[in-house]
């Protein structure tokens, strides 16, 4: 299952928002492969998505709007999604378009009723969902197959349950800066093996990591001076660990996932913010080549040296806030404003062409101002 586009109305943060993946032209000598539909070649989408931004635009609630909208559809509870209306006393909505290897495009619209008549408390009467399914044809683009989508009949349904239970089964892998994703559902040898090659690169004090025995998901790092725990992930010991080692614990784990090759559907947001930027490009490399077809992944950075990896232009998205910071949220593409894909992005967000960038002027300007 990859995302196509995705479109939200009164959850957190976002009025009017969309983000599509979908690209028009084939990149010649990319070096991201197989950016399309697996045997539909000009089925194309944007199998990477570098979202950028500065902080509090919406990159890490865009994740977790994605997270909450998959989770409605793939479970069928309404409670994750409601919780996330930010004006209850209006109506709110999502779109996402979702194709699958199969040969299928689907679409979900949900609209969910505003609050009236003094109720503080959803019923499944105020979820409304509509189904749509389209085939993909061999010479299909997704804009031509849209086309067609829009205009078919709802699959029949008597309720949103019935209606989600049409819509065939996904896997995905959602991490925050936070920390809420569980190691147990991966290869638990795999997992040790990665983590023995990444923490010593991200620190050299580490001497071994060693699996504790008859122990599940529980590790142990050893150190000249000592040793540390984890388990499941997370740090079971007053740590010393720096923060870019506890980062690279929760990498390992995407990259285990990846090894796995059972997760289609990935976002990792700001997992690289206290590692170092050659290690960070080093990691994003090696996500990109273990990303098999069929198969998308949503990374987050502050870091603008990512904008000098070799990477097709339209990789890269900005999330920003509109009118001076108290507008709505929306995203723009680096393709869109950079046609050929020579052309150096890094000056172009350095000179804020994107309108991505903080602005750093109430900042500096404390620098001039007179003690009282």
């Amino acid at each position: 299952m990859v995302i196509l586009n995705i479109q939200l109305d009164n959850f957190i943060i976002f009025k009017s928002f969309s983000l599509c993946t979908s690209y028009p032209k084939k990149v010649v000598n990319s070096t991201i492969p197989e950016e399309n539909l697996k045997g539909f070649p000009n089925f194309r989408y944007r199998k990477v998505i570098i979202l950028m931004g500065a902080n509090a635009t919406g990159k890490t609630a865009f994740g977790k709007m994605c997270m909450a909208v998959i989770n409605f559809i793939h479970r069928r509870e309404y409670k994750g999604l409601v919780d996330l209306i930010e004006d209850k006393q209006s109506e709110a909505s999502f779109s996402i378009d979702m194709a699958y290897p199969e040969g299928y495009l689907y679409r979900v619209d949900v609209r969910i009723a505003a609050l009236s008549d003094g109720r503080n408390e959803y019923s499944s009467e105020d979820i409304n969902v509509t189904v749509r399914k389209e085939n993909i044809r061999a010479n299909d683009s997704y804009e031509r197959c849209v086309s067609r989508l829009v205009e078919s009949e709802p699959l029949s349904a008597d309720n949103y349950v019935d209606a989600l239970e049409k819509v065939p089964g996904m896997t995905w892998y959602f991490t925050f800066s936070e920390r809420n994703d569980i190691v147990g559902r991966y290869s638990l040898n795999r997992y040790y093996d990665i983590l023995k090659e990444v923490l010593p690169v991200l620190d050299p004090r580490i001497q071994d990591v060693i699996k504790v025995p008859e122990s599940i998901n529980t590790y142990i790092i050893r150190f000249p001076y000592g040793e540390e725990m984890i388990s499941n992930g997370r740090v079971m010991t007053d740590s010393t660990l720096s923060s870019g080692t506890k980062e690279g614990i929760s990498i390992a784990e995407v990259i285990a996932s990846m090894k796995q090759n059972v997760v289609d559907f990935f976002y990792c947001d700001e997992k690289f913010s206290h590692i170092h930027s050659e290690v960070e490009k080093a990691f994003i490399s090696l996500l990109i080549g273990l990303l098999g077809p069929n198969r998308q992944i949503f990374i987050t950075t502050h870091n603008s040296d990512i904008l000098d990896m070799t990477l097709p232009k339209h990789t890269y998205a900005f999330i920003r806030r509109d009118n001076l910071g108290s507008g709505n949220i929306s995203c723009v593409y680096a393709s869109d404003y950079v046609k050929k894909n020579t052309g150096n992005l890094k000056i172009l967000v350095e000179n804020d062409v994107f309108s991505s960038n903080p602005d750093t002027n109430k900042i500096l300007s404390l620098g001039n101002s007179e003690e009282d």
